[in-house]
C-alpha cells in the first residue's frame, strides 16, 4: 500500500473536509428551499377545496358517485394538472378520485392533518397522506362537505401531483446537476488557492527547521562551526513546529554537552591510565630491584638484610595487589553489570561490625570510633556486602586523615521514609575548592595525610558508584582543621 507524505495527507484531509462541507451545505440549502416552496404553494392554494365546493354543485350536495364526479375531476385536472382530487367519507375512506384505479395504493387517508388544516391553528407547510404512495406525504388543501348541516365527507386536493412531481424532478435534476457542477468547480478552485496559501504559511517553519538540521549535520553537530543565522524558535508558541524547533535546539545542546562530557571522561581516563601506570611502575621497580639484588648476591647479603629486602618486597607486592584490586573493582562497577543482592537487615549490627573491624587500626592512633545508640528495629533494604564496602572505605579514610587522639562518629538519623547515616571525623578537613573533585578517580586533596601505604585515590570513587547502585547519593561536608562528614540515606524496610 502506498504511503502518503505529510503534505499529501494534509491536502487529502482538507479536500475531503471541504467537499463534505459543500455537500452538507448544498443539501441543507435544498431542504430549506423545498420547505419554503411547499409553504408558499400551500398558502397559495389553501382555499382551493373550499372554492371548488362553491363552484361544483355536485360536490356541495355530497354526490360522490365516481361516474358522476369523473367528468368533473377530469375537467379540473385538465385545468390544473398540478392537482389530484379525492372525495373522502367522514372516516377518511376514499370514495372517489381523479386517477386511474391501479394507481391508488391507499384506501384511507389520515384525518388528523385534514382537521388541523380546517381548524386553521397550525403552522404551514402541513402534509397529509398521498393516496398514490404508501410512505410519502404531500401538502394539500381540504374542505368539509355538508348537506343540511350534516357532514357528508371531505374534498381532499393533493397539491403537486404525480405528473407535476415527475416534470419537476426532471427539471430540478438538470438544474441541480448544473448548480452542483458550478458549485463544486468554484469550491475546488477556491480550495486549491487556499491550500496553496495555507501550505506556504504552515510549511515555512518546517522548511526552516529542515534547513537548520541540514546545516547542523554538515557542521558535524559542532556548535562553534554553526552560522549565526539559524532560525529562532518561540518556546511559548502554540505552533507545534516552533515547539519542535525548540526541542531540536535543546537536543542539540544536550548532544553538545554529552560530547563534552565524553571528551572529559576520555581525558580523565587517559590521566588515570598515566597515573596508574606510574603507581604500578614504582612498586614494581622497587620489587624487581630487591629481588634482583637477592638473586645476584646470594652470599654477600647478611641474614638481616635478606629479611629486610624480603619484607620490603612483600610490602610492594601487597601494594600492587591492592592497586590492581581497586582498578578491577572500579572497572567492574563502571561496566554496569553489577548484580545486587538486596535484603532487609538491622543497620545497627552492620555499623557495630564495621567499627569493630577497624578498632585495632584506630587504637594505634588513639582514635575512638563511636557508634550512636539506635533502636534495633532500624532496618534497611540494601545489599549488605556493598554497603559494608562503602562504610569500610569511609572509616579507613577517616582514620588516615584524623590525627592522634581524634574521634570518628557513626550516627543514624531517622528521616520520613529513610535513615540517614553520617560518618563524621575530627580530622584535617578538606578545602571548599576541592570538595567538588574528591569523588573523581585518582583525585587526592592537597592536604591528604601521608603514610607508608600506597593510596590510589580510587576509594571514594568506588564508594560513590556503589551508593548510586543502592539508589542513594554520597555527600560530603567539611571544614579545614575541623573535620569531615560523609552522609548517605538508605530506604527503610517495612
Amino acid at each position: 500500500m502506498m504511503k502518503l507524505c505529510f503534505y499529501q495527507r494534509l491536502s487529502l484531509s482538507v479536500v475531503l473536509v471541504m467537499m463534505s462541507v459543500m455537500f452538507g451545505l448544498f443539501w441543507l440549502i435544498g431542504q430549506l428551499q423545498n420547505q419554503t416552496k411547499l409553504e408558499a404553494e400551500q398558502k397559495l392554494h389553501l382555499g382551493l377545496a373550499e372554492h371548488l365546493l362553491v363552484d361544483a354543485p355536485l360536490l356541495a350536495e355530497g354526490n360522490y358517485e365516481l361516474s358522476t364526479l369523473k367528468d368533473l375531476f377530469h375537467t379540473l385536472m385538465i385545468m390544473g394538472p398540478n392537482f389530484e382530487f379525492y372525495y373522502l367519507d367522514p372516516q377518511g375512506n376514499i370514495l372517489a378520485y381523479s386517477a386511474e384505479p391501479q394507481k391508488i395504493l391507499r384506501k384511507q387517508v389520515g384525518l388528523k392533518p385534514i382537521l388541523q388544516l380546517i381548524d386553521g391553528n397550525t403552522a404551514l407547510p402541513l402534509v397529509g397522506d398521498d393516496p398514490r404512495q404508501l410512505q410519502r406525504k404531500k401538502i394539500f388543501s381540504a374542505a368539509p362537505v355538508y348537506r343540511a348541516e350534516q357532514l357528508q365527507g371531505y374534498l381532499y386536493v393533493i397539491i403537486g401531483g404525480e405528473i407535476y412531481d415527475s416534470i419537476l424532478a426532471n427539471i430540478q435534476n438538470n438544474h441541480k446537476m448544473r448548480e452542483l457542477a458550478l458549485f463544486m468547480a468554484a469550491g475546488l478552485i477556491f480550495l486549491l488557492v487556499m491550500i496553496l496559501v495555507l501550505f506556504k504559511f504552515f510549511t515555512k517553519p518546517l522548511q526552516l527547521l529542515s534547513e537548520d538540521m541540514e546545516t547542523i549535520c554538515a557542521a558535524d553537530f559542532k556548535r562553534e562551526q554553526l552560522p549565526h543565522n539559524l532560525a529562532k524558535w518561540d518556546k511559548d508558541s502554540h505552533n507545534e513546529v516552533h515547539r519542535l524547533g525548540q526541542s531540536f535546539t535543546k537536543m542539540l545542546s544536550h548532544i553538545e554537552q554529552q560530547f563534552s562530557a565524553l571528551q572529559h571522561i576520555d581525558d580523565q581516563r587517559r590521566m588515570l591510565l598515566a597515573d596508574l601506570s606510574h603507581d604500578l611502575r614504582t612498586p614494581l621497580a622497587s620489587l624487581q630491584g630487591y629481588i634482583e639484588t637477592l638473586a645476584l648476591n646470594p652470599d654477600s647479603i647478611s641474614a638481616n638484610e635478606r629479611k629486610r629486602f624480603i619484607d620490603i618486597s612483600l610490602k610492594n607486592a601487597k601494594n600492587l595487589k591492592h592497586l590492581i584490586d581497586q582498578i578491577f573493582e572500579l572497572t567492574y562497577l563502571e561496566s554496569g553489570q553489577v548484580t545486587l543482592n538486596q535484603e532487609s537487615f538491622p543497620l545497627a549490627e552492620l555499623l557495630q561490625d564495621v567499627a569493630a573491624k577497624f578498632a585495632i587500626k584506630a587504637n594505634h592512633k588513639s582514635i575512638a570510633i563511636n557508634v550512636s545508640d539506635m533502636p534495633l528495629n532500624y532496618r534497611v533494604f540494601a545489599d549488605i556486602d556493598k554497603l559494608e564496602r562503602v562504610l569500610s572505605n569511609l572509616i579507613d579514610n577517616a582514620i588516615r586523615h584524623t590525627p592522634h587522639g581524634g574521634q570518628i562518629s557513626l550516627q543514624v538519623l531517622p528521616q520520613k521514609e529513610s535513615l540517614r547515616v553520617n560518618i563524621k571525623d575530627t580530622g584535617i578537613g578538606i578545602s571548599d575548592k576541592e570538595l567538588a573533585y574528591i569523588f573523581d578517580a585518582r583525585y587526592q586533596a592537597t592536604n591528604s595525610a601521608k603514610d607508608n601505604t600506597l593510596h590510589t585515590g580510587l576509594g571514594l570513587a568506588i564508594s560513590c558508584r556503589l551508593m548510586a547502585l543502592l539508589n542513594s547519593k554520597l555527600t560530603v561536608e567539611s571544614q579545614l582543621g575541623q573535620g569531615t562528614c560523609f552522609s548517605f540515606e538508605l530506604k527503610t524496610a517495612h
